[in-house]
This record gives structure tokens, sequence and C-alpha cells, in this order.
């Protein structure tokens, strides 16, 4: 008699099949997490945007003795301005005039309270 030995290398079908099937599964638990950690992170970036402008207002009302300021007035690269910058996260739209008596700045609908 002929005794003939083989070895099994590699995988299965079925144990592949497994495989991906179990990484399907840790892939549709992770994006939606993952998409509300962004989404979360996003809106911190959007509060943290509007306290800077309500701050360079609040500064800027102080000291041109005001009640009221453009965007135009807080926002840009010339000495006289308060913010550089604001980087826009999502899109969305910065208020362009802000009030001494604001509580709250609504950006792209959604009202911060600050």
């Amino acid at each position: 008699m002929y005794n003939k030995k083989t070895s099994k290398k590699g995988f299965t079908l079925v144990e592949i099949m497994i495989v991906v099937v179990i990484i399907g599964l840790l892939a549709a638990m992770a994006i939606p997490a993952f998409q509300k950690v962004r989404r979360t992170s996003q809106d911190k970036t959007i509060l943290n945007n509007l306290r800077q402008l309500s701050a360079a207002a609040q500064q800027y009302f102080l000291e041109q003795g005001v009640t009221s300021a453009s965007s135009a007035n807080l926002v840009g690269t010339a000495t006289d301005k308060y913010i550089k910058s604001v980087n826009t996260v999502r899109g969305e739209t910065y208020p362009g005039t802000l009030n001494a008596t604001d509580t709250q700045i609504t950006a792209d609908g959604v009202n911060y309270a600050l």
C-alpha cells in the first residue's frame, strides 16, 4: 500500500467567510461610533469659535464704547483686528453682527449658549 503524506496549508472557504463576516460586524459597529465622535468634536470646535468671537466682541465693545460689532470689525489680518481667522469645520457660517446683549449665537441654525 502506498501511503502519501499530504500537508494542509492555507484556509478553507468557510474560515475565510467567517473572518469576512467578523470584519463586517466590527466595521458596522465602529463606523457609527466614529461618526458620533467626529460630530461631537466638530460641535465643540464650532462652540469654541463662537466663544472666541464673543470674547473678541466684548473686548471691541469695551475699547470702542459701542454695543454692536460686525465680523469685519473683529476678524482679519490687520493689526486692529481681534481674531486672525475663524476656520470653518463643516462649512458653517457665523453671524455677521454681534451685540453686547447676546447670550446665544446661532451658527447654521443651531443656537449655542455662551
